[in-house]
C-alpha cells in the first residue's frame, strides 16, 4: 500500500485492516492491459508498481490529478467542454466556483484540454470511481457479502452506507421487480366454457 505523506510517499507491505488482504476479479481486458504494461518494463519484476511515474516511482495524488484524472475528464465531457471550432481552433468552456461560465479559444485541443482542466470547478473525484464500483455491482445483484469482500470492508454496513447510491431509475427497477414476482404468483388465467359445454338439468354445478 501507497501512503502519502508531507515527507513523501511511503509503501506500506499491508493494508489497513485484514479485511484489505483480499482477492479482486479482473476482466479479461484488464488483465490483458496490466499484462502489457508489465511486459514493456526493461526489467519486468513482480514487484514493479502497476501505477508508477515515467521513472517507476509512486504517483503522488496530486500530480495524477492535475496531469490524468482532469484532463481524463474533459475528455470524457464529465468537466467543462471543448469544441473543435474550425481548423486550428478550439473552444474550451468552463464554470467557476461560483457557477458562472467562462471560455477561451486556443490554436491546439490539448491547450483547450489543459486549460478546462485546470481552471474549472467541481468534477468527480478518483475515489468516485470506487462508489460507482460498488454501486454497479450491488445494482446488478451481486449479494452484498460478496461486494463486502471484494471492496476490503470489515462491516457489510460501511459497504451498504458509505459506498453504494441509489441509482437514477430505481423507481423502475422497483416495478419491473414486481412485475416479475407478480407474474409468478398469480393463478394461470383459465378460459370461460362456452354456453354450449353445459348441460341442462343443473349439470353445470
Amino acid at each position: 500500500m501507497a501512503e502519502e505523506t508531507h515527507g513523501g510517499i511511503v509503501l506500506r507491505p499491508y493494508p489497513k485492516s485484514r479485511a484489505g488482504v483480499r482477492t479482486v476479479p479482473l476482466p479479461g481486458f484488464l488483465l490483458a492491459a496490466f499484462h502489457e504494461l508489465h511486459t514493456a518494463a526493461d526489467q519486468p519484476d513482480p514487484r514493479t508498481l502497476v501505477f508508477r511515474d515515467r521513472v517507476g516511482r509512486p504517483l503522488r495524488r496530486s500530480n495524477f490529478r492535475r496531469r490524468v484524472w482532469l484532463p481524463s475528464l474533459v475528455r470524457a465531457g464529465l468537466l467543462g467542454q471543448v469544441a473543435n471550432t474550425g481548423p486550428h481552433r478550439y473552444r474550451a468552456t468552463w464554470p467557476d466556483r461560483d457557477g458562472v461560465e467562462w471560455s477561451a479559444e486556443f490554436t491546439t485541443e490539448r491547450e483547450a484540454i489543459a486549460c478546462v482542466a485546470g481552471k474549472a470547478a467541481g468534477g468527480m473525484r478518483f475515489h468516485d470511481l470506487r462508489h460507482a464500483y460498488a454501486t454497479w455491482l450491488v445494482t446488478d445483484g451481486v449479494p452484498i457479502i460478496l461486494l463486502q469482500r471484494v471492496m476490503g470492508h470489515e462491516q457489510a454496513s460501511t459497504t451498504l452506507n458509505r459506498y453504494t447510491h441509489t441509482p437514477d431509475d430505481y423507481a423502475a427497477r422497483v416495478l419491473a421487480a414486481f412485475d416479475r414476482s407478480a407474474a409468478s404468483l398469480l393463478p394461470p388465467t383459465e378460459e370461460m366454457p362456452s354456453d354450449g359445454a353445459f348441460d341442462a338439468d343443473g349439470d353445470d354445478l
